[in-house]
């Protein structure tokens, strides 16, 4: 492999930039690889005191999309909507949607974007916290994405016993996802708002 001449980015060459160029093609190519390796170390390094871990739980989370007829962003969106928590435990939901974000709807990176504060309806009094902190967004247009989101596929997939499906099935989604153009108009689709189930 050949390396670039500079030591400064200000003193790089065209040649310079022409490799870097191709090695980044190759490197956002193998994205998938690296979102499924993370997602395989979330089943080990997980976050202690769920009776699941965090692989499991988006797993979960997943099936059920799928399994109430959720599309493929959907699908994806949920499988990888807690990704950031190894990395960004205190902003795990917006670390995630920045992952997503060029290659899923808008609507489904905004939900994934704003899960964490419309989770806490189930558990902020606990803490002396405001459970109806997400009625700020209550005019956006994906509140109820949101709410129905959390409601239907996150807050209920923390069940040892549900039949969940394996990581090798959701594969060929992540990969379909990814191998899209980063931020495709007709992909990404600013402001519509699809439903959760077909």
């Amino acid at each position: 492999m050949t390396t670039v001449s500079f030591t400064q980015m200000k003193d790089g060459t065209r040649d310079d930039y022409l490799l870097l160029e191709r090695a980044e093609k190759a490197f956002c190519a193998m994205t998938p690889d690296r979102i499924i390796a993370e997602l395989r170390r979330q089943g080990e390094e997980t976050l202690e005191g769920y009776p699941i871990t965090r692989l499991q739980h988006g797993l979960q989370s997943a099936t059920r999309a799928e399994k109430d007829g959720a599309d493929v962003d959907w699908i994806v969106g949920t499988l990888l909507h807690d990704i950031g928590d190894g990395l960004a435990p205190q902003n795990h939901d917006r670390f995630a949607a920045e992952v997503i974000r060029p290659f899923l709807r808008w609507d489904v990176a905004w939900v994934v974007e704003h899960h964490g504060i419309f989770q806490m309806l189930y558990y902020a009094h606990h803490y002396g916290w405001d459970p109806n902190a997400r009625d700020t967004f209550r005019d956006h247009p994906c509140f109820q994405s949101c709410a129905e989101f959390c409601e239907r596929w996150d807050q209920s997939s923390f069940d040892p016993a549900y039949e969940t499906y394996p990581l090798e099935h959701f594969e060929p989604l992540v990969r379909q996802v990814f191998a899209r153009k980063a931020y495709d108009p007709a992909i990404v689709r600013e402001g519509f708002v699809s439903p959760l189930t077909r």
